[in-house]
């Protein structure tokens, strides 16, 4: 718990000497000084049309936060519970892979952001660093581990053991991802992070992977690692032999339908992540911001539902919050904030998250998330 006054950097921000990007326009423009074109697009851009990239922002502003006064917030309890385990409070950094386009430390510097910051790390199938290299430089702080799917499923199952032998909490399956979007701003800037090196961290680390080439040399790892992201075939029954595989709870990121949901229910996944990618798989689809409240309804509170996809301020996680996500992700902000300023600038949009969605909690006139999850929200 918190106590407020103790708790608002507002006045020692406005007397710091320190210039730093504030809000997410800021940090988007101040990381474009820094990239070249193909990196600052790939993190900004999305598929097709990004005419869902538009639409996660843009429904925020639909949704309207009804505060209640007049009630003692001078104690704010953010704390939250999934599987078990106690959390400080509902925000967690997504996951995101190849960070070492955005700056040299990558996943490491965010990894040790988040650490300090006490946000749930997932990291990345394709990051640029081992999942036994994230561990040993944030050892004691909560992880969990983000899985593509391969082709060849032994890959799988071998990426899932090392992430529970190294002490991470869960496994996320991404399941949007069967294939790469259509992503325009890629093809114009001729950029593939994947075909320039930059996902290897987890695969040229992993045995079976390893195992199964002919060779060694760089061209056969990243071609692998290509053919085995595509992986169309991915169903139930390749979920259900993860489950007995594992003794990990498995939550399912990029569910939009109900149906989905009360089927991932059905068979007994353990949480589900409400997201459509930011906008990078499949353009013209629902913000995930209006797919949560369906998701939660069919749900019913049996499961946990996190959520993802168009979050740039800690308004936008108190209203995802009172529409009855039990946490949210945050991703491209993080990025941008790498992107600016390495590790240190991840910890200054971590911070600054961190208060902006605890005073917002405050101002809405609640106390706690069970309070937050009763929020009036009115939809215009």
């Amino acid at each position: 718990m918190t106590n407020i006054k103790n708790n608002d950097l507002l006045l020692d921000t406005i007397s710091s000497t320190e210039n730093f990007p504030i809000n997410f326009n800021e940090l988007e423009q101040a990381a474009k000084q820094k990239l070249a074109a193909g990196p600052f697009g790939y993190i900004r851009s999305s598929a097709g049309g990004e005419e869902t990239y538009r639409k996660n922002t843009e429904s925020f502003a639909k949704y309207s936060i009804v505060p209640r006064f007049l009630t003692d917030v001078s104690v704010l309890n953010t704390e939250v519970t999934i599987f078990g385990r106690t959390y400080p409070h509902p925000l967690f950094i997504a996951p995101v892979g190849v960070n070492k386009i955005a700056h040299v430390d990558g996943e490491i510097a965010v990894a040790k952001a988040a650490a300090k910051y006490e946000f749930p790390y997932i990291q990345s199938t394709v990051s640029s660093y081992a999942i036994e290299e994230i561990a040993a430089v944030t050892e004691g702080s909560s992880k969990w581990y983000q899985l593509y799917w391969s082709q060849n499923k032994e890959i799988s199952f071998s990426m899932v053991k090392r992430a529970e032998e190294a002490g991470y909490e869960a496994i996320v399956l991404t399941v949007d991802t069967v294939m790469l979007g259509w992503r325009e701003e890629d093809i114009r800037n001729q950029f593939s992070p994947l075909k320039r090196g930059f996902a290897k961290g987890n695969y040229a680390s992993d045995p079976v992977f390893m195992a199964s080439l002919p060779d060694y040399d760089e061209d056969t790892i990243i071609n692998s690692i290509i053919e085995n992201i595509y992986h169309p075939s991915l169903n139930w029954d390749n979920i259900a032999e993860l489950k007995e595989r594992t003794s990990l709870p498995i939550l399912i990121k990029g569910i939009l339908h109900p149906d989905d949901a009360k089927l991932a229910f059905e068979k007994g996944i353990d949480g589900i992540i409400v997201s459509n990618h930011g906008g990078r798989q499949l353009d013209g689809v629902i913000a995930s911001i209006d797919a949560l409240p369906t998701i939660v309804d069919a749900v019913a509170g049996r499961i946990p539902v996190l959520f993802d996809s168009g979050i740039r301020r800690g308004s936008d996680a108190v209203k995802a919050l009172a529409l009855g996500a039990t946490a949210v992700c945050i991703g491209r902000p993080f990025l941008w904030g790498l992107a600016s300023g390495g590790q240190a600038g991840v910890e200054r949009v971590l911070e600054n998250f961190l208060q902006e969605t605890k005073v917002s909690i405050s101002l809405s006139g609640v106390r706690n998330l069970n309070e937050l999850h009763k929020l009036k929200i009115v939809k215009s």
